[in-house]
């Protein structure tokens, strides 16, 4: 199935819009919250989110951002055939 270029045309101001404000929000979390423990930067992550109106974040991605921001190292899954 193919998109019409047009739609795509249409979409991105409202997409590059979105994107700024997850990227205030970050930033201002970083600047905030940077090395704090990721609950803690997690809930200011979201209440930053909520300020900037950029709610509609997938969750996955507010946890992988809150655990950069945090400095919590990656744990990597278990190696089951070991």
């Amino acid at each position: 199935m193919a998109t019409d270029p047009s739609e795509y045309e249409k979409a991105m101001p409202f997409v590059g819009a979105h994107l700024a404000k997850i990227e205030r929000a970050v930033d201002r979390t970083r600047a905030s919250h940077s090395g704090r423990p990721f609950v803690e930067v997690r809930q200011a992550l979201v209440e930053a989110l909520e300020h900037e109106g950029a709610q509609r974040v997938v969750p996955q991605v507010v946890d992988e951002l809150a655990r950069q921001i945090s400095g919590t190292p990656v744990i990597p899954p278990p190696d089951i055939h070991a």
